[in-house]
């Protein structure tokens, strides 16, 4: 083990299975895979996992936002990882990098669930460990092998991958 410690926020999204079409159709039990998929990739890295949310990203409020800001900014440790769903997830990282904490924050979803063949979760998660350890203070959302700042991403809903805006 080393003396960096991570933060992993759960929120939901597609990376934890959470796809509905209706608030009633919301999982009732917060029940994440993240945990399982953090002991699967071996993270040797000392981390702490905490599900604020199991949303579909689409759901998620601004009230929410507000408790995932709070979260990141009351935390001890200075590294955070969120795993958050693709539909809504550069919105709320514009949220947290207008705030400018002085923490490396990476954002991570996936297209396929975890549970899921051929899903994009694993690598995504791993990318989002070397990002965080790697970038300074910020925020980034990370996806497909690519690291976007806060302030210049967009999801591309035809091709459903994330882009620079401009």
């Amino acid at each position: 083990m080393t003396d960096l410690k991570v933060k992993v926020f759960i929120t939901g999204g597609t990376i934890d299975d959470i796809d509905y079409e209706n608030l009633e159709d919301a999982p009732l039990e917060p029940i994440s895979f993240i945990p399982e998929l953090l002991e699967q990739s071996r993270v040797i890295l000392d981390y702490e996992t905490e599900i604020l949310m199991q949303k579909d990203s689409r759901f998620i409020t601004d009230e929410d936002r507000r408790l995932i800001l709070e979260k990141c900014r009351d935390c001890e440790e200075d590294k955070i990882i969120i795993t958050h769903g693709s539909y809504t997830m550069a919105q709320t990282a514009k949220l947290l990098g207008k705030e400018n904490l002085p923490k490396t924050i990476v954002l991570l979803g996936s297209i396929i669930p975890v549970n899921k063949d051929r899903s994009d979760a694993l690598f995504n998660l791993g990318g989002a460990f070397m990002t965080v350890q790697l970038l300074p203070k910020g925020v980034y959302i990370v996806s497909n092998g690519k690291v976007f700042n806060f302030d210049n991403v967009r999801k591309n809903t035809d091709t459903t991958y994330f882009e620079k805006e401009r």
